[in-house]
């Protein structure tokens, strides 16, 4: 017989609205065309995700009886302190060019920043084709309203590391933006990742016609954004959007918070496969409040292993303490899902 890893999670879910559109087949259409289709995205994020609304109420608890931390119910936004240092991309060479790989000269400036005593990364309005980027301890990302920070669809251009991927740590792809190892990182701003996702999809479903098992795994592909063993980290007001496989990705972190996202990626004219929203992956204290998910996957996964023996496997683990409210969803498989 085989194992079932329990994954055991003290969790409180305030679920928001639910709305599949009929102006969906126009909004994907304009996939493949981003001016147009930046412009509606920004519309349709003034219009779908509300200002926060939830209440604090003094003594509130979790299913078990615990109390919820005071903690979840800081809802500060990020503002840098004026003595961070900012390092404006353009300023260090980069050039807003959307055909024009720039992962090594981004790469340099978040390098500089964290040994320098760190700083924010911005990226001013214009696009960056980029692969994996790696924030250090001390760095923040900030999109500036109008950037677009654009990935490779090449999978040569990234590299190949030791990572956690469903469940289990193996060698595979970072994702476009990564996190390891760091307290207090932040991504901000008003721009979009966007996970130039096409091609990966339609390789992913070409696969599939030769081979209808072929794995997720089988079809090499990044995922957007992936923070691990990290702690206090906060995610707001940005867009991801056409994520080649999860759109963010958590692991054996503690004290996340998502404000205020736009998550998407389309489920027509090509689906775009295993687009997860948000996976949390055997993390403590993570607040997901005033998102709208809309995505051909689910919008969060609670993840904590996977496979016959999972428990054994000291890098698994319990997901504890997660909150998910004031959120919107559009078309997804699940608004939460576990496992």
């Amino acid at each position: 017989m085989k194992k079932i890893t329990p994954v055991f999670i003290v969790l409180i879910v305030i679920v928001g609205s639910f709305g599949i559109g009929y102006g969906i087949g126009h909004l994907i259409h304009k996939v493949l065309q981003p001016k147009a289709f930046y412009k509606v995205i920004d519309e349709r994020a003034e219009a779908l995700v509300p200002a926060a609304t939830f209440d604090y109420v003094e003594g509130e608890t979790f299913p078990d009886g615990s109390v919820i931390p005071a903690w979840f119910h800081d809802y500060t936004r990020v503002e840098h302190d004026a003595s961070l240092k900012q390092y404006n991309i353009r300023k260090y060479g980069v050039k807003n060019d959307s055909t024009l790989l720039q992962t090594e000269a981004i790469q340099a400036v978040i390098d500089s920043a964290a040994n320098n005593g760190g700083g924010v990364i911005y990226v001013p309005k214009g696009t960056y084709l980029t692969a994996s980027l790696f924030f250090k301890q001390g760095t923040h990302l900030y999109l500036a309203k109008g950037a677009v920070l654009k990935a490779s669809d090449n999978i040569g251009d990234y590299p190949v590391i030791d990572t956690r991927m469903e469940g289990q740590i193996l060698k595979y792809f970072p994702g476009i933006v990564n996190a390891d190892g760091v307290d207090g990182f932040s991504i901000s701003g008003e721009g979009i990742i966007n996970g130039n996702g096409l091609q990966f999809w339609r390789s992913f479903w070409q696969r599939r016609k030769v081979n209808r098992n072929c794995t997720n795994l089988e079809e090499l592909r990044p995922r957007l954004i992936y923070i691990s063993n990290s702690k206090n980290v906060q995610i707001q007001g940005i867009k991801l959007l056409n994520s080649p496989f999860w759109n963010s990705h958590f692991y054996r972190c503690e004290n996340v918070k998502m404000f205020d996202l736009y998550i998407f990626a389309p489920v027509k004219p090509v689906k775009a496969p295993s687009s997860d929203a948000i996976d949390i992956d055997v993390c403590t204290n993570f607040l997901v409040k005033n998102c709208y998910m809309e995505v051909n996957d689910d919008a969060v996964a609670l993840k904590g292993g996977k496979g016959p023996w999972a428990d054994t496997d000291p890098n698994n683990g319990s997901n504890i303490n997660i909150i998910i409210e004031d959120c919107t969803y559009g078309f997804c498989h699940g608004a939460i899902t576990f496992g």
